[in-house]
């Protein structure tokens, strides 16, 4: 493959003792197959997975309209990350480009052996196609967050010429094919792009070209650059400028990585601000503070909600405390007043960040993403109509001291909160109930409360199961499908998730 993500450290090291790992890698393929079949994702007649066909029911609330939920300031975006697609070949899941080269530890000739592989979980599979499968996989996908009430993605734009390249132009022709009224924002990754101003604005021009590209009310294209400081506002003048030549107006929105240290030399340029946030719940208390300078330099704000972060290729993660990150990350953007807000991010694999549906985590962060996103939106907690309950937890323990095919393990990131080994059991409940949760052998029973409500147990060896009963039947009820293990092959630090509604 071509065009590698931006934001990676990749060792070229080659692993020893290939055969082992090769064998090992015509298991996963099989326990893959295995896997896919097991959750459901079989096709029906019709065409539309199980999960797909539950729709809106799998939801513990009713998502209002498309119509509803746009009319209104408020805005939603993913940030989506074109080297990941649904398929990268067109294959069956269990031996395509994700299987044979991006899981496993030998992949891709062994660069990624020394960290286990490049990535821990994959987008949910789909069938091969016939015809032009990369667009219907885009279209797929844009349905996918449409259905889930965001109004667009803010697309990584990685290089100017290539594969990747070659994504944004698609889903930019994917989102119109899907719904004219989904927006793609054009977001230039600052980390990748060694380009002039002139360059970059006639090629902007080009994607501009897009019905699909998001325009604010009065004609001005939305430009979000991806650490926007690696560029003085000088740069980003001619940038501005370039592009009023080709008659387009710009309304700058950079994302910064250092917000506060650039606040004030961007704001004459400047419609929104953004930053690109913190993955780890204990670590949000200067959000509040962001959004009001913003604001108070004229300024819309952009907020940063994320569910983890776990990078093996860089060696790094958060503890985002199963789902208190994400919920914490949307409850400030809903109390301290942003305006917009981007799901960090849509589908960054290597990251671990991904809200995208996908094999380990189901539908279920984009559903709960979907509760929030109706407040933030309408200004009204949407009311719970059925018992749902999730669970999260990883599949090992923090303090694994090895891992006999990673010779290179993660560590905290500094200033991260502590690690934690916890099993997370989440409820929307239309009325009290009783919750009797098995983790691995050990039994906990305890009494939750209408509306959400979350309740951590210590994380033991095995699955957890949690059941909801009220008047002396099951409300809801969920196993997770795979089991915590103390001893491990690879380090896996995501926290898996499962849904009671899929």
């Amino acid at each position: 493959m071509t065009d590698h993500p931006a934001r990676r450290t990749y060792q070229h090291r080659r692993p020893s003792g290939r055969r082992r790992r090769a064998a090992l890698g015509a298991l996963f393929g099989l326990l893959l197959i295995g896997l896919i079949a097991g959750t459901g994702l079989a096709r029906d007649r019709e065409g539309a997975t199980r999960a797909e066909r539950t729709g809106a029911e799998a939801l513990p609330f009713d998502l209002p309209t498309a119509d509803v939920l746009r009319d209104g300031p408020h805005l939603v975006f993913a940030h989506y990350f074109p080297p990941y697609p649904l398929s990268l070949d067109n294959q069956p899941a269990g031996h395509d480009y994700y299987a044979r080269n991006y899981l496993t530890p030998q992949g891709e000739q062994g660069r990624h052996g020394v960290y286990g592989g490049l990535l821990r979980d994959r987008p949910l599979p789909v069938q091969p196609s016939s015809g032009d499968w990369r667009l219907a996989n885009l279209e797929r996908e844009v349905r996918t967050a449409r259905d889930a009430g965001l109004d667009g993605f803010t697309v990584d734009i990685l290089s100017l010429t290539g594969t990747n390249r070659q994504r944004v132009d698609m889903l930019l022709r994917a989102a119109h094919r899907v719904d004219p009224g989904f927006r793609i924002v054009l977001m230039p990754d600052m980390t990748s792009l060694h380009t002039d101003p002139r360059t970059l604005a006639d090629q902007l021009a080009r994607f501009a070209a897009s019905p699909s590209a998001h325009r604010l009310a009065d004609g001005r294209l939305v430009v979000s650059p991806f650490k926007a400081e690696a560029q003085d506002p000088a740069w980003w003048g001619q940038v501005i400028t370039r592009l009023r030549d080709h008659g387009i107006g710009t309304a700058l929105v950079p994302v910064f990585l250092d917000f506060r240290a650039n606040a004030e030399r961007f704001a004459p340029i400047s419609h929104a601000f953004s930053s690109w946030g913190n993955r780890s719940y204990t670590r949000q208390d200067n959000v509040p503070g962001d959004i009001q300078l913003a604001h108070s330099l004229g300024k819309k704000w952009m907020q940063a909600v994320s569910v983890q972060d776990a990078r093996p290729n860089q060696g790094i993660y958060d503890e985002a405390g199963n789902t208190a990150t994400l919920r914490s990350t949307w409850n400030h953007a809903i109390s301290d007043g942003a305006d917009w807000v981007q799901l960090t991010t849509w589908n960054d694999y290597s990251e671990g960040s991904q809200f995208a549906p996908s094999l380990h985590n189901g539908h279920t962060y984009l559903d709960i993403s979907s509760y929030y996103l109706t407040r933030f939106k309408t200004g009204a907690w949407p009311q719970i109509v059925r018992d749902t309950v999730y669970v999260t937890s990883r599949i090992q323990f923090t303090d694994a001291g090895s891992a006999s095919l990673q010779p290179r393990l993660m560590r905290p990131r500094p200033g991260t909160a502590s690690p934690r080994d916890q099993v997370e059991v989440l409820t929307f409940l239309t009325a009290p109930a009783t919750v009797s949760a098995r983790v691995g052998t050990v039994p906990h029973t305890y009494r939750a409360p209408v509306g959400v409500y979350a309740h951590d147990l210590p994380l033991s060896p095995g699955r957890t199961e949690a059941v909801v009963r009220r008047a002396g039947g099951t409300a809801a009820a969920v196993t997770t499908r795979f089991p915590a293990r103390r001893t491990v092959t690879v380090q896996d630090l995501q926290y898996y998730a499962v849904s009671s509604g899929r």
